[in-house]
């Protein structure tokens, strides 16, 4: 049987590339250069990508191919080649320290995927007789911490540009939970929620840069002075 066609195989795949997508999770907690930043959530999201191709390969679900290569198109180059430019505009390049240190990051952070995995264990349903069936079923609890992370990124950020990978990251936690539960969405409904995240994004986007050119900051913090 050849490698391309054997399931246990491309669960091997699924499952490293899942692992790299929460390791460059936890890189993006520890990082505070936001080009990095934004690099890290590229690469992530190609994985992601790469996992729903490999899905839709073993399972013949072509909507999957769909879903993966607007992930491409969005997420690994529009919106990370729109954020370099945010960036560059807005001339800020490095989050200010964060409202919790790093060390203490990345400790709340493992803890948060210890829970991702105790949680999905609820959820592991194997499809007996099915190998290709149970494709991508062990990435819930990688899921599960992406978007327990990406939360807890949005919280820990004080920089808006930061808040907005939290958000993108977050999706990608979603969007994996997605694909290894029930291989996908309609595609109609794929296709809805991509979209809504573009529009998001770049309305933020548009705040960042009115944040930036009235506080001389996108420190969020600091919109506080609003406040009557």
């Amino acid at each position: 049987m050849s490698f391309f066609s054997d399931p246990q195989f491309g669960e091997r795949v699924i499952t490293l590339m899942a692992a790299l997508a929460l390791v460059l999770q936890l890189g993006m907690v520890s990082q505070r250069w936001l080009i990095t930043n934004i690099r890290l959530f590229g690469v992530q999201s190609f994985l992601l990508a790469a996992i729903a191709a490999t899905i839709a390969h073993f399972n013949r679900a072509p909507h999957l191919y769909a879903a993966a290569g607007m992930t491409l198109l969005l997420k690994v180059v529009v919106l990370p080649l729109w954020l370099e430019r945010l960036v560059k505009r807005v001339g800020i390049r490095k989050e200010i320290e964060p409202l919790i240190n790093v060390p203490a990051s990345l400790l709340i952070s493992g803890g948060l995927t210890l829970l991702g995995y105790v949680v999905a264990e609820s959820f592991a349903r194997p499809a007996a007789g099915f190998p290709s069936r149970e494709l991508g079923h062990n990435t819930l609890a990688v899921a599960l911490a992406l978007f327990l992370i990406g939360f807890f990124m949005m919280i820990n950020r004080r920089k808006a540009l930061s808040q907005v990978l939290a958000l993108l990251s977050l999706e990608n936690g979603i969007f994996l939970a997605a694909i290894s539960l029930t291989y996908g969405m309609p595609l109609v409904v794929e296709l809805g929620i991509f979209f809504d995240v573009l529009v998001a994004v770049m309305l933020l986007g548009i705040l960042v840069y009115r944040i930036g050119e009235t506080f001389e900051s996108t420190d969020v913090s600091k919109l506080r002075r609003l406040r009557g």
